[in-house]
């Protein structure tokens, strides 16, 4: 049986609320608090990856400007998904969170072989990391209400590379509940 981590990506007041926010970022939100809570709910693994940059210095102020600046306001986790004590928080400076961070470490210490992937943007930070994952091995879902870009053509272009070269399984919330009850029913039942 698979073993399952959700990993929310940069659901940070920059990207939700702020200058550089998706189109959608405030719809998605009740979304993926309903995931977190299923998610806390059975023990499956919550990860939490946010952008934190060095002003100056980061490599993505020259095309983006200043952003999620280490230690600014723009750089919080939107109060709504706030991280429950057992979460993790891994921060990072690129747009594939696995790049220069310890998520692989983290997941494959943890057990993990399937990623539930949510967050903002569907075209460049989740893309990017569902790409590292697709890499290392991880097969990887995103469910389609826990994602959002710029806008909605770039989503729609996030979620088809991601499905075409990642071999993502982009499926609804709802769909992907429903199935990790059973899995997780079956598992039960294997154990006793």
């Amino acid at each position: 049986m698979p073993k399952h981590a959700v990993l929310i990506i940069d659901m940070l007041e920059e990207f939700v609320r702020g200058r550089l926010r998706a189109e959608k970022a405030e719809q998605i939100i009740p979304h993926i608090k309903r995931l977190l809570d299923y998610a806390h709910s059975k023990n499956i693994p919550v990860i939490h990856v946010i952008d934190q940059h060095y002003q100056n210095i980061d490599f993505e102020e020259r095309l983006w400007g200043p952003h999620a600046l280490k230690g600014s306001s723009e750089s919080r986790i939107v109060s709504e998904l706030t991280p429950s004590p057992g979460d993790f928080v891994i921060p990072k400076r690129r747009y594939d969170a696995f790049e220069y961070t310890d998520l692989d470490l983290l997941l494959r210490e943890l057990g993990v072989d399937t990623l539930i992937v949510a967050g903002i943007h569907t075209h460049i930070c989740v893309q990017q990391t569902v790409m590292g994952a697709f890499y290392r091995g991880y097969r990887v879902i995103v469910p389609l209400e826990c994602v959002a870009a710029a806008s909605d053509e770039w989503h729609k272009v996030g979620l088809q590379y991601m499905q075409n070269f990642a071999g993502a399984e982009l499926v609804g919330l709802d769909t992907l509940l429903k199935r990790l009850e059973v899995e997780l029913r079956a598992n039960q039942v294997e154990i006793v």
